[in-house]
């Protein structure tokens, strides 16, 4: 007989299944705090649980996280798992150390049907949405793991019932995969992360990163408003059509306005937007500053400037680092702030937009973005 991961509940949905089998409430915290604090997956070890109940959920229940089928670990000490979803399918999530946090890079499918241009991803295509025990799962997996590595071993002397100090502080849905075409999986996940009897995390360190579905927007502003993270790339429709397919259904207007919007429940007063710097694509002087044009006085933003990560399907190539400074430099010369972003795991394909585990395409997105060609769109000549 087939078993309930217990990775796909958020608290209140394990409170309902609790209750269904004639448990409180209280017994549901004490199993999510097993499971997501203490990272059990045997019934055995809750010792504070009911034997009936821990028989019951032995037989009905389960506690897993996707195989891992293989690690990576890179000399900046960043650490890519590649984890198998079935069907031929595998999924990377990216642990990344600085000294000041601990950052997860957590996939939200297996493959992207979004296509941007710039993104290994999008040219593996798109099989299917993880569930969202599969998306837990990578933090669930990741956090606990991190914590036997990390832990003293006086620490795992200290009992069963011990809580090690987090790892994990900073979760950012940037892996695989486009996060609110999957907002039936994603949203109970970003509940655990945020519930304090969880992983305890602050909206303000769980970041959902999309290419602009608006009206997803709207629905996380209104379910569960944690840090937004918009992949821009582009100043204006025309380029950005060719960058980031999605602008053909939600153009820009449209998806600053959500923007907007958002900002009325969001946990930050600011907006990052992503922006990749292609070299001779979309990193010019006039880019900038027709990017200047698109948000000032608009929507309360910052900037995060990707070096693009090569791979050989893309036929693009890196801005030079004296280009990138150069528009950073427009854009901070016009009051907006900006940072470039530090490239992380490149020596083991970790580093954004590299991510591709392997995917069964269904959707053959692959083989049309293998035929398509880009185009240096130019942005419109600054006012004199």
């Amino acid at each position: 007989m087939a078993t309930r991961n217990l990775l796909e509940f958020d608290l209140d949905a394990l409170s309902a299944y609790c209750e269904e089998r004639g448990e409180k409430r209280f017994r549901a915290v004490q199993l999510f705090r097993w499971i997501h604090q203490r990272g059990a997956a045997e019934f055995a070890q809750m010792s504070d649980l009911a034997r009936g109940l821990r028989d019951k959920l032995a037989l009905e229940a389960h506690v897993a996280a996707p195989p891992v089928q293989g690690e990576q670990v890179s000399d900046d000490g960043t650490t890519k798992w590649l984890f198998d979803v079935g069907g031929g399918n595998a999924i990377e999530a990216v642990y990344i150390p600085e000294a000041d946090r601990g950052t997860l890079c957590v996939s939200s499918q297996a493959g992207c049907a979004v296509g941007c241009r710039f993104c290994s991803t999008g040219h593996q295509g798109f099989s299917r949405n993880l569930t969202t025990a599969e998306i837990v799962g990578q933090l669930w997996f990741a956090e606990h793991e991190l914590r036997r590595r990390l832990a003293p071993p006086a620490s795992e002397r200290a009992g069963a019932r011990a809580v090690a100090a987090r790892v994990i502080d900073n979760v950012v849905m940037m892996g695989m995969g486009e996060p609110l075409q999957n907002y039936a999986a994603l949203l109970p996940a970003l509940r655990t992360m945020l519930d304090d009897h969880g992983y305890g995390l602050s909206r303000r360190r769980v970041t959902v990163s999309t290419s602009g579905v608006v009206p997803m927007i709207d629905r996380l502003r209104d379910d569960c408003p944690v840090a937004l993270a918009v992949s821009l790339h582009a100043p204006d429709d025309a380029l950005r059509d060719q960058l980031v397919p999605l602008n053909r259904k939600y153009p820009l207007a449209e998806l600053l306005d959500a923007c907007v919007r958002y900002l009325d429940a969001a946990p930050r007063d600011f907006i990052t937007f992503e922006y990749c710097m292609l070299d001779r694509v979309n990193d010019s002087p006039d880019h900038a500053r027709a990017l200047v044009r698109l948000v000032r006085d608009r929507v309360a933003c910052k900037f995060n400037l990707i070096p693009f990560n090569p791979f050989p399907q893309s036929g693009l190539k890196r801005s030079p680092r004296e280009r990138i400074t150069a528009f950073a430099d427009v854009l901070q010369g016009a009051g907006l702030v900006t940072t470039i972003r530090r490239t992380r795991g490149d020596d083991i394909a970790a580093a954004c937009g590299q991510l591709a585990g392997e995917v069964r395409d269904r959707t053959r997105v692959g083989q049309r973005l293998r035929r398509g060609t880009i185009a240096l769109v130019p942005a419109a000549p600054t006012p004199r």
